[in-house]
């Protein structure tokens, strides 16, 4: 059987396993809310006639990566440390989009009526969140890789020592 199937999906136990359900679901709904935030702007471009803005297309990918992740992650049986540096990757797009959208958004002042761009202002701090978990899981996943192979042999890496 491959290395990384197993009959656990990582080492951390009851509360490890239980720590990382609940991580894996805020990035779940946070990224679907991602998308939805963003997607709005985009539908009323279409509406309009106007082409997508580059910007919104990256929030919809990033979302939807992060969507699609969690997703795999989430089958039974897959140790989800051996995929740490993606979740790597994911935070540092998670990281530009905060950053993309903060510095657009962060020092706006809108007005009630300009819903628009209130949510907009909102949706940056979802990607502020959206980065944190995913930095977090980043840490823990490449905790638990490094622990799980500073237990094997130097030669062939397959004995427990």
């Amino acid at each position: 059987m491959l290395n990384f199937i197993g009959n656990n999906s990582s080492s951390g136990g009851l509360v490890g396993a239980l720590i990382r359900l609940v991580l894996r679901f805020f990035q779940f709904v946070l990224g679907i809310t991602v998308c939805g935030l963003y997607g709005v702007d985009l539908n009323n471009a279409h509406k309009a006639g106007v082409g997508a803005d580059g910007k919104w297309v990256f929030a919809e990918v990033v979302g939807a990566l992060s969507v699609f992740t969690v997703l795999i992650y989430g089958i039974p049986f897959v140790k989800s440390y051996w995929a740490f540096g993606w979740d790597w990757v994911l935070f540092i797009l998670w990281t530009a989009l905060f950053g993309l959208f903060g510095r657009i958004y962060i020092p706006s002042h809108p007005t009630p009526h300009q819903s628009g761009q209130m949510r907009m202002k909102n949706a940056v701090w979802v990607d502020l969140v959206n980065m944190l978990l995913w930095l977090i899981t980043a840490i823990y996943s490449t905790v638990i890789f490094v622990r799980a192979k500073a237990g094997r042999t130097m030669h062939t890496g397959r004995a427990t020592v």
